[in-house]
């Protein structure tokens, strides 16, 4: 089976396109890099041409509202739109947990947008959504960093692998549509302030990690669990923070 991967030459495409290859699809990596450009709509139909799903892994690069959301609304449309011209029977996203909860932030008010379009699109659709990614610690460290010292919230987080993330999308693409969402998280639930410290730790990073309640993740302040599934209703990925890192030091 044809299956095109937008965004398959990121993190998580590449790990999706390259795991589809070895269950025997015919996986299609469509990026800037490949000639496919989903804001313009160029290259498209040509990539789409035969294909029976579309896996869409693009993420914005900026997270600021009115950006993001011109990015992920253009993309979904132009990709629906010539998704519907190629015949394509599936079109799944991946989003994240939390983007409908009460968190006031533009990035999830984006990705709202995008799940909303891909809803009420013309193909039949799976949204699955997960939590943050063990690899994007660091990044999420360096955004929070004044002078030495790391400012996180002493929230709940539940962080997965992107081999996990890859997985599960894979899972989802090769079967019949869901018409409607799925969430995945990690095995465990952890304190914020905990994840980003034991990483730097492992990763010899001297910088100090502080638990402030009114530090900011991408601009908002966060409650206890936005940023983690509701009890019971998330798939649990099988990797544990403390593998993966003993993996990656």
């Amino acid at each position: 089976m044809k299956i095109v991967v937008i965004g398959g030459t990121g993190l998580i495409g590449g790990k999706v396109a390259g795991r589809l290859g070895e269950l025997g699809h015919e996986a299609v990596p469509a990026a800037p890099g490949t000639g496919v450009d989903t804001l313009t709509g160029e290259g498209l139909a040509a990539a789409l041409a035969g294909a029976r799903v579309v896996v869409d892994v693009t993420n914005s690069p900026s997270f600021e509202e009115r950006a993001a959301t011109d990015f992920f609304t253009t993309s979904t449309r132009n990709q629906l739109a010539a998704e519907e011209a190629a015949g394509v029977a599936h079109h799944l996203t991946l989003s994240v947990v939390g983007v409908d909860g009460p968190l006031d932030n533009g990035y999830f008010r984006a990705k709202v947008a995008q799940e909303q379009l891909v809803k009420q699109g013309p193909i039949a659709y799976s949204i699955v959504r997960a939590t943050q990614f063990f690899e994007f610690v660091k990044g999420i460290a360096d955004t929070a960093t004044e002078g030495d010292t790391v400012r996180v919230p002493p929230v709940l987080v539940q962080p997965m692998a992107a081999d996990d993330v890859a997985e599960a999308v894979c899972e989802v693409a090769v079967g019949a549509p869901l018409k409607g969402t799925v969430e995945v998280a990690g095995p465990q639930l952890l304190r914020f302030d905990a994840f980003v410290a034991e990483a730097l730790r492992a990763w010899g990073d001297p910088r100090t990690v502080v638990a402030d309640p009114h530090a900011r993740y991408f601009g908002s302040e966060l409650a206890e669990r936005s940023l983690v599934p509701d009890e019971g209703r998330a798939r649990q990925a099988g990797t544990r923070f403390e593998d993966w890192l003993r993996r990656t030091t």
